[in-house]
């Protein structure tokens, strides 16, 4: 039969710390404490490529576009600052080894829809006072075996994870299979949720220090926590000719150029974000000195409406521009950006040196990532289209305040965030660690830096 029991000893008196192992045992045996496998040190064969895994969940854009930065840069510097010439880079999304198959456009959701206040409260309060999440491997058992069977196909020499999902899975899947490598944890916004699991990580790479100082209550070790910035893509500290990028999107050079970021791979984020911005639609031919130009994404559906919608109306100072590859040229030539706030994209307008109209109320990460740009005077937050006009006016007669934006901005600038995780990930690999079981694994914290 299979059994539930404390490992160990039910309480680690110098970390308060609470797990429970799962253990097949038979009817009469005892009941005894169970200590990690011993695990196999990874290092490739001869003739095997390494392989860093990097996994993301398709529950928005960003954890994915996160994923994809930090391979690039994988492949940047291959053969170099101690990134092997052979490394094999490959990208995962964990939803795709669950016993359930998720739709990530449709978990999103959660935090767009009815239930966007119940999201919040559980995103700010679960896990992040005292009692804190360490590990374990209740969800690499319960749901994600398939990923175990990927790590002993596949013998990664270090996981990547950009999303809550990918890291516990991650850190379960080793202990399962005796295979060691380090995880390193990603966070994609500017704060550090509850369900990360802070025992069983190897690095934190973080955007700032305030997050920093979330973690350390958390008693996550500090030479466990890097201040890196959050991943974005290559190319955005690049010099640009305004002038040239605005031609080969054939857009105005002589208007302020406000981008309006309505769309990415999925369009479930973007609902409420949408409906404000049509109500803005009338009074958008006010703005004489303005071009608006509309990314939907990749969402065609919504792009042909748009074109229709702006024909009908004969608006002159607006474009609608299909999935673009090439963000950073654009970002770089445009002068304000109205968009919602998730991590990703707030990063990709901070590097890019593009103020920001924050739109509408945000809720879990997007709130935490809303309060650290408003605070340190890096964007401006409306909540309504009314709002929004308003602001747009003072920004038509008054651009020059658009530059208090961009130096109060500088703080959360790092580009090269993407290269350092990737740098860092190879300095853990070969160093073999000290590995606990369990199955759940709970701990006693300090007191929270922040308020929640």
């Amino acid at each position: 039969m299979t059994v539930m029991h404390y490992n160990d000893s039910l309480r680690n008196n110098d970390e308060g710390e609470l797990s429970m192992d799962q253990t097949q045992m038979g009817n009469d045996a005892p009941l005894p404490t169970q200590s990690a496998p011993q695990s196999e040190q990874l290092m490739p064969s001869p003739g095997q490529k390494p392989l860093v895994t990097i996994v993301h969940a398709s529950v928005g854009s960003g954890h994915k576009a996160a994923a994809n930065a930090i391979a690039q840069a994988f492949e940047l510097i291959r053969g170099t600052k101690g990134i092997p010439q052979d490394v094999e880079i490959e990208v995962l999304d964990i939803l795709d080894f669950g016993r359930i198959k998720f739709d990530g456009n449709k978990t999103a959701a959660s935090f767009t829809g009815a239930t966007r206040p119940i999201y919040d409260l559980t995103w700010r309060y679960t896990l992040t006072g005292h009692l804190l999440w360490g590990g374990g491997t209740a969800w690499s058992r319960i749901m994600f075996p398939a990923f175990n069977e990927y790590v002993r196909t596949r013998r990664p020499i270090a996981v990547v994870a950009t999303h809550i999902t990918a890291a516990n899975v991650a850190v379960g899947a080793r202990v399962i299979t005796g295979i060691d490598y380090p995880v390193i944890c990603v966070p994609t916004d500017y704060e550090v949720e509850g369900w990360w699991p802070h025992k069983d990580t190897d690095l934190f790479c973080v955007a700032n220090e305030f997050m920093a100082e979330t973690l350390r209550p958390r008693k996550v070790p500090e030479a466990k926590i890097r201040i890196t910035g959050i991943p974005i893509r290559a190319g955005f500290d690049t010099d640009y000719n305004r002038e040239e990028e605005l031609e080969k999107f054939n857009l105005p050079i002589d208007k302020t150029i406000v981008l309006v970021m309505a769309g990415a791979s999925l369009p479930q984020p973007y609902v409420r974000f949408r409906a404000a911005m049509d109500q803005t639609l009338p009074f958008l031919r006010s703005f004489e000195d303005m071009h608006f130009v509309f990314l939907p994404g990749k969402d065609t559906e919504y792009a042909t409406r748009l074109k229709t919608l702006f024909e009908a109306m004969k608006l002159e100072n607006v474009t609608v521009l299909d999935y673009v590859d090439d963000m950073a040229a654009l970002m770089h030539g445009c002068d304000l950006a109205i968009l919602k706030s998730g991590g990703l994209t707030v990063t990709e307008c901070l590097c890019a040196h593009l103020p920001m109209i924050l739109l509408g109320k945000s809720y879990g990460q997007e709130k935490a990532n809303t309060t650290m740009l408003t605070d340190l005077g890096a964007s401006m937050h409306v909540t309504t289209a009314r709002e929004l006009i308003v602001t747009l006016r003072h920004l038509h007669d008054h651009p020059e305040s658009l530059k208090a934006l961009l130096i109060n901005g500088e703080v959360l600038r790092r580009p090269h965030a993407a290269e350092d995780i990737a740098i860092a990930t190879m300095e853990l690999v070969g160093k073999p660690q000290k590995r606990k079981r369990a199955f759940c694994r709970f701990y006693w914290g300090g007191k929270p830096a922040h308020i929640r």
